[in-house]
């Protein structure tokens, strides 16, 4: 008999003003209790979802976020809590938002593409320039042209870097450093990017023919969906010190922002590695409470399959970034009549949103080397932690969180406590809170256009009719999101953007 939703409140419980727990017994096969990080706000939708799905019985869509971070506790060798993200919101397996650990040592510890998403290193690159807004304003719907000329995008758009079979594979195992060999990417490039660009466990043999076929034309383009390029200028500064270690040191400073992932490659590579796992499970008598959970034992032939097929697929996330950098540098070159040296476009940092990686971390007081998943969310590495860049060491890794279309978005720097609770983790965006359909559906796009143009942001977009999907009120309110995260400590503000203009797909 299905619980009320007055039952089902009795397995959540608030542990302090922006957490609450989910204790075992809220879904069958609990491993480890459940965490979730609202503020009111975001505590509201949370709540509501999970009333309507007791109501409906859950009738089509995915679970409600609050059932799928219990469906993640209950996953063999699962360590710590299921986390969820202020961000978070339902989605394959895992939620988006949803973070856990798996303990390595032991043979039952599994991966899952669930937990990974299906655009695979979905990320952000940020890149600093010495204009200023006033110096920007002129020039700013030449400069939209401008990047919306150089820089392929949209559904089927197809790259421009020229490029082979034999040399795709390279770059799928060499990530960073074959744009760097291929005079894409600055040597200080790399440094600044989390696994400095590099995946070194790769395997272009583990990724499929039809993977590669997807991939092969995709390098260097942005796609479409919530992948975006944005001309940004800092809002605010509340870390003066960490800001300037980022090369930040005033407000109206402008900033390039692009978010975009592995395309066709990585949906791919996914797909392909959830076939073979519901047959590694059948074998392996692994037991998930959703299907969509599919996985397979870590040190199984799958399992290891999987994570080199998608270390090559977040390789490609990398170098796909760093060719559309090489774009973005020379279309403020061309449109300031410079060089991308002398107007300082440095990478600030490049943060991925959805990956899997093998990390060691502290449990129970002991050092352990952990799968650690983490999806639509964040690494946030505190000071002086060995993986992070030398620059950092004193301020924590910079953590780029995206808003949506026309609102803010943040630097953040990650934190001590953070390491302790989410595994070094943060959110990633805003979170969606209207699904892409009720957005269609809700929202008509010349008025979302329109309502960019009176906030003074220039825009060009490939496929009009999908704006309405990434309009600012079919996501949460990102301002709410990071307010949680700071509020919690596990990660920390340090500046506020706001565009100027965006390209779209």
């Amino acid at each position: 008999m299905p619980r009320t939703y007055e039952d089902e409140l009795k397995f959540i419980e608030r542990i302090s003003p922006v957490e609450f727990k989910i204790k075992k017994g809220f879904v069958p096969n609990m491993n480890v209790e459940g965490r979730f990080y609202v503020n009111s706000a975001l505590e509201k939708l949370m709540f509501e979802e999970l009333q309507t799905f007791s109501q409906t019985h859950g009738v089509g869509g995915f679970l409600p976020a609050v059932k799928q971070i219990g469906n993640v506790a209950s996953l063999p060798a699962v360590v710590g809590y299921s986390i969820g993200l202020p961000d978070i919101h339902s989605g394959y397996g895992f939620a988006i938002g949803n973070i856990a650990a798996f303990d390595v040592s032991n043979p039952l510890s599994v991966v899952s593409p669930g937990g990974v998403g299906f655009d695979i290193n979905c990320g952000v690159r940020l890149i600093r320039t010495n204009l200023s807004e006033k110096d920007v304003q002129p020039y700013k719907e030449q400069l939209a042209q401008s990047l919306f000329d150089h820089i392929p995008v949209g559904v089927g758009s197809t790259g421009i870097i020229p490029i082979n079979a034999r040399e795709f594979d390279e770059c799928l195992e060499m990530g960073t450093d074959w744009t760097l060999r291929e005079g894409y990417s600055w040597a200080e490039d790399k440094e600044h990017c989390e696994e400095y660009g590099r995946m070194l466990q790769a395997d272009a043999t583990k990724v499929s023919v039809r993977a590669k076929k997807r991939g092969l034309p995709q390098l260097g383009t942005l796609g479409a969906g919530n992948h975006y390029g944005e001309v940004q200028v800092v809002d605010e500064i509340y870390d003066d010190y960490a800001a300037s270690k980022m090369g930040i040191d005033h407000v109206g400073q402008v900033v390039v922002m692009i978010h975009c992932g592995s395309r066709g490659l990585g949906h791919q590579v996914a797909t392909d590695a959830l076939v073979e796992m519901e047959k590694a499970m059948a074998r392996d008598q692994i037991l998930v409470n959703d299907r969509q959970l599919a996985c397979a034992r870590i040190a199984s032939e799958e399992g290891q399959n999987y994570l080199k097929g998608m270390a090559a697929a977040a390789n490609f996330a990398w170098v796909n970034r760093s060719c559309m950098t090489f774009c973005v540098r020379q279309s403020f070159a061309k449109i300031f009549n410079s060089t991308p040296d002398d107007l300082d476009m440095h990478v600030i940092y490049d943060v991925s949103h959805n990956i899997a990686k093998m990390e060691e971390h502290l449990v129970d007081g002991r050092p352990k080397q952990l799968c650690v998943h983490r999806k639509g969310a964040t690494r946030a590495f505190p000071a002086h932690h060995p993986l992070i860049p030398v620059d950092y060491q004193l301020t924590g890794q910079p953590v780029l969180i995206g808003g949506t279309m026309g609102t803010c978005s943040y630097v953040l720097t990650g934190t001590e406590k953070g390491m302790q609770e989410t595994f070094g983790t943060t959110c990633h965006g805003a979170g969606r809170a209207m699904s892409r359909a009720k957005s269609r559906r809700n929202i008509g796009y010349e008025e979302v256009l329109e309502k960019l143009k009176q906030q003074g942001i220039s825009i060009r977009v490939a496929s009009p009719k999908l704006v309405m999907e990434e309009a600012p009120e079919s996501y949460k309110n990102v301002i709410d999101v990071v307010n949680t995260c700071h509020e919690a400590g596990i990660s920390r503000k340090c500046i506020k953007l706001r565009p100027i203009a965006v390209i779209k797909g």
